[in-house]
């Protein structure tokens, strides 16, 4: 399958980026490989988590750094899109912008 990011998903990537490489160049890159290699897993076992609250959409925690990774599976277009990245202390997400 395809991966696609959303532009919110695109948007969050590199917030984050943002955020840890001013603080820890060295944990940014340690956090976006971590994040890159679950967004591989999903890529080749799409169907292996969970759906979320938020109606198609499944849901994937990099447990090591707690990011929760979002995403639907378009089969029509041979696609998964990764809708929204986000930190597990934060509320959880509702599929609305915020």
């Amino acid at each position: 399958m395809i991966i696609r990011y959303s532009p919110r998903a695109t948007r969050d990537l590199e917030a984050i980026h943002e955020y840890l490489i001013e603080r820890s160049p060295k944990g940014a890159i340690n956090v976006l490989t971590a994040i890159y290699a679950a967004v591989e897993f999903i890529r080749r076992y799409p169907q292996a988590t969970a759906y979320t609250s938020v109606p198609g959409v499944r849901g994937m925690v990099v447990r090591q750094y707690r990011f929760k990774i979002f995403y639907q599976v378009v089969k029509a277009d041979n696609v998964i899109e990764i809708v929204h990245v986000r930190h597990t202390s934060r509320r959880s997400w509702s599929g609305a912008d915020d």
